[in-house]
């Protein structure tokens, strides 16, 4: 007996219930839980048969990304890209910084996203991050930022409110290409 929309339980008692979880199913089922679209990656050709998918059901056509690594994945599917942010980008590929498994959120920096506020990015945004990247909490994230070198403006996007700073566009849809390390 599958349950309603309005019959599921919220975020917190989802988590609550899946305390005991390993922390990649968990991050998972509370990404997913809160709109996202959760995609496993096996190896590089795995996500980058994903992310070719992504882009061709969402019908994007020109993606702002400014990383290195993301834009050869770009390359090889000839989709077409921007360094910077542009009224034409219709998506973003980024990084981030940790993938938080208490509440499925997602932290992003100026190290992901440049010197652009969250609620620029693109109406599409395509996530790509490894298992390594998850963190128990924001506290354990935070604290791993600290070690690493505190980069700026830091910032969590999910899949129910992928602009948190801007919960007037609620048409966003956000895509996580989990890699395995």
């Amino acid at each position: 007996m599958s349950q309603s929309e309005d019959e599921r339980p919220d975020v917190t008692k989802l988590a609550d219930q899946l305390r005991d979880a390993d922390l990649d199913y968990k991050f998972a089922q509370l990404f997913t839980h809160s709109g996202g679209f959760f995609n496993y990656c096996a190896d590089e050709s795995e996500a980058l048969q994903t992310l070719n998918q992504i882009i061709k059901i969402e019908q994007i056509n020109n993606v702002f990304c400014w990383d290195q690594d993301l834009r050869n994945f770009l390359d090889v599917i000839h989709t077409p890209y921007s360094l910077e942010l542009t009224e034409n980008n219709d998506a973003a590929f980024i990084t981030c910084e940790y993938l938080i498994a208490y509440d499925g959120r997602i932290m992003l920096s100026h190290n992901n996203i440049r010197h652009y506020h969250s609620s620029r990015l693109p109406s599409k945004i395509i996530i790509m991050a490894t298992v390594s990247q998850i963190a128990n909490n924001l506290t354990e994230a935070m604290m791993k930022v600290k070690r690493a070198g505190m980069p700026k403006n830091l910032t969590s996007i999910s899949g129910s409110q992928s602009k948190l700073d801007s919960p007037t566009k609620d048409n966003t849809k956000l895509f996580l290409l989990l890699l395995e390390d």
